[in-house]
This record gives C-alpha cells, structure tokens and sequence, in this order.
C-alpha cells in the first residue's frame, strides 16, 4: 500500500490559480492547468528565495511572481537562458481527493 497524505480537494481548486499547502516545514504550490491536470510543486524559487505561488500559469508553464523567471510545473526545470529547478511532487487523485504520495516529500 502507497503512503499518502491528504492535500485538499479537486473542488478546493481554481484553474490556473495557485493553492497553498504546508507539511510540516515544507510548502507545496498546488495548480490545475487549464487541460484539468494537477500538479504540486515547492512554493519556494531558488533564484529569488521567494515563493511561487502567486506565479502566472500559461499552459504547463509558471512565471515566478518576482523575477518572471518561466517555471515547468511538470519537470520543475526554470527555462532557459535561466537555470534551476524546483521540486514537484508526485499526487494521487481519488474521489475527488487530492493526496501527496508519501514517498515523494
């Protein structure tokens, strides 16, 4: 059996607008792209030490709310010229539920 933890809802999010989650010391950035996909992602940029969340999604791609810098919410690559990356968790959905699989923190 997987380990999961309970993030929030499906109905808890709105397209292409960013959810914030904490588990114990660790924020997590939850999106749904505009296709219904659902991705989590750490709410914390390495180039500007600032969160992400308030970012604009385009397609599959974040702009970090500071700097613009263009953030894949799938892989977590910042898109050149830029350089970095972030961590993305790997979700469950069930029932509407949206978990964190354990081993992916």
């Amino acid at each position: 059996m997987t380990e999961k933890i309970l993030l929030t809802t499906t109905n808890a999010l709105l397209p292409q607008i960013g959810r914030s989650v904490s588990i114990g010391n660790k924020k997590i950035a939850l999106f749904q792209l505009s296709d219904g996909r659902i991705t989590a992602i750490e709410d914390f940029c390495p180039l500007t030490n600032g969160p992400v969340l308030e970012g604009i999604v385009s397609g599959e791609y974040l702009y970090e709310p500071l700097r613009d810098y263009k953030i894949s919410l799938l892989d977590g690559r910042i898109q050149d010229p830029d350089e970095g990356h972030l961590k993305v968790y790997e979700l469950l959905l069930e029932d509407g539920n949206i978990y964190l699989k354990g081993a992916s923190l």
